[in-house]
């Protein structure tokens, strides 16, 4: 998982690229509508605005690109569409469906599930897939649990598919029921939804539902049209189109009162942006069904995310506050409960609910503070100073007089700096000056010292060159310096980089 560098030089103020969002009539890529993004310098004007993959922030996965003022031929814009039909699944989800209702009356000796391809095998595809591995013998209970099943997605800034620990599971789960929500919107949360479905069809006084908005479409095989769809959250985009959008506007009408919650577990090297404005869009949706008349009341929302990130978390949505709760996953080696220090699960759960109603479970180690009015770590001490308890990471937290806030155990106060910072960080004052030189105002690049350097030295070799028999044979090919060749590959990168 991405640790924080998704947003890295992508505010309008400082160099990198930035998202401008969708744009009406933006050329489309496998994975939906392109966001539209701008390379920005620090103190200058912006530059040309072009177009990008939503979902894939590496060109490996997805190089779709086009400038935005760019003419695109009618040849082109045909061979785009043919790429995009030929990128999309080898069968709709409601083909899906109807293999599913085939697969679970075959005998247990004739279930197979191809790991190559990721797919459930009817017989007469075993011939097709008889060079790939595959498990036999698939029981009822392994149907139920997909995501078991299925190979996790490990890409960090697309599809992350880190999985709940049953710990987390549960206790998202017990929260949901004891603060009286029976349906649950859950975006990117398969095992939250899988869990669900299984206790759903189990028990009959079970009454939580669940719909499952996720990327990975190899869900659809195991789930009807009315509860799972193919959705990308970094672009608001059914890829059902609007019938998927019917069936997600459908599940958030309370037609018996029936509370609505929605839980996301986004990839965590996602850009904040776009996926607060796809959650502003499903609150929109949840609004327009609600009849109760709660016109300034928000659809309630867990959003699990690393507290790093809590800053431009609460820049989109300002009613949100944190839970002190560490949420730990199965198949990461480091975001597990229990580990000391940095080790701890830096995951937490971002909520517009009133921070008191989520109750942490107290054999973990959570306690009540009457302060504050929620529940925090059992390492979280109450500063009285700050009149918060303003632990994040687990750890108990020190509050520097100077900076007039509570700061990590680790840090000390740089008077350099002016700042607390770790013991042997590079102070921003050394950095602020020329490495060359050490006057401040410009950079090694632009040092005079360094200019009147470079001149000297090819002074000295322009006066070798003339002196030497090899100046006769020089002028019948061209010569370039070392800079000019660079400038030259630099001419040759025509995109911008846009994996800030």
């Amino acid at each position: 998982m991405a640790a924080g560098g998704a947003e890295r030089g992508c505010g309008p103020g400082s160099g990198g690229v930035a998202l401008l969002g969708l744009a009406p009539g933006a050329p489309r890529c496998p994975h939906g509508p392109a966001l539209l993004f701008v390379k920005t310098s620090q103190g200058k004007e912006e530059g040309r605005r072009f177009y990008a993959c939503s979902a894939c922030r590496d060109r490996k996965d997805c190089n779709f690109f086009q400038w935005e003022d760019e003419k695109v031929s009618e040849t082109r814009l045909a061979a785009r569409e043919e790429y995009n039909r030929s990128h999309q699944p080898s069968f709709t989800h409601r083909q899906n469906v109807e293999r599913y209702k085939d697969f679970v009356l075959l005998p247990l000796s004739k279930r197979r599930f191809c790991q190559e391809c990721q797919q459930l095998l009817l017989p007469a595809e075993w011939e097709k897939h008889s060079d790939h591995q595959f498990l036999c013998d698939i029981s009822t209970a392994q149907l139920k649990s997909p995501s078991q099943l299925l190979c996790p997605l490990e890409n960090k800034k697309t599809n992350a598919q880190y999985l709940f620990a049953d710990r987390s599971c549960q206790f998202l789960l017990d929260l949901i029921i004891d603060l009286g929500f029976r349906q649950v919107l859950s975006v990117g949360t398969p095992r939250l939804h899988e869990m669900i479905q299984s206790k759903a069809s189990q028990e009959e006084d079970f009454r939580v539902r669940s719909l499952l908005l996720d990327i990975d479409f190899r869900y659809s095989q195991f789930y009807t049209e009315d509860e799972f769809c193919h959705y990308n959250m970094f672009n608001d985009y059914f890829f059902g189109g609007e019938a998927a959008r019917e069936t997600c506007r459908k599940f958030l009408y309370r037609d018996n009162g029936e509370r609505v919650i929605m839980v996301t577990d986004p990839p965590f090297g996602g850009l904040v942006e776009a996926l607060a404005s796809s959650f502003k869009k499903l609150m929109a949706m949840w609004k327009e069904t609600e009849r109760r008349g709660h016109n300034n009341q928000e659809m309630p929302m867990f959003w699990i995310f690393p507290y790093f990130f809590e800053s431009r978390i609460l820049e989109f949505f300002p009613s949100f506050s944190m839970m002190d709760y560490q949420v730990d996953y199965d198949n990461h080696a480091l975001y597990k409960h229990g580990k000391t220090g940095r080790r701890q699960s830096p995951v937490r759960i971002f909520t517009n609910l009133t921070p008191s109603m989520v109750v942490l479970p107290v054999e973990e180690g959570y306690r009540f503070c009457t302060i504050c009015q929620r529940y925090i770590s059992s390492g979280n001490q109450h500063c009285e100073i700050c009149n918060s308890c303003t632990s994040k990471d687990g750890r108990r937290w020190k509050h520097c007089v100077l900076c007039k806030k509570c700061v990590k155990p680790s840090w000390f106060h740089c008077n350099n700096c002016n700042s607390c910072a770790l013991q042997n960080h590079t102070c921003e004052k050394t950095d602020a000056g020329c490495f060359v030189c050490g006057k401040a105002g410009h950079k090694r690049s632009t040092c005079p010292s360094l200019s009147r350097t470079r001149r000297a030295c090819k002074a000295d070799k322009k006066a070798k060159a003339e002196n030497s028999e090899e100046s006769k044979y020089a002028v019948k090919r061209p010569i370039f310096s070392r800079k000019k060749v660079k400038n030259k590959k630099k001419k040759k990168k025509k995109r911008p980089d846009f994996a800030c």
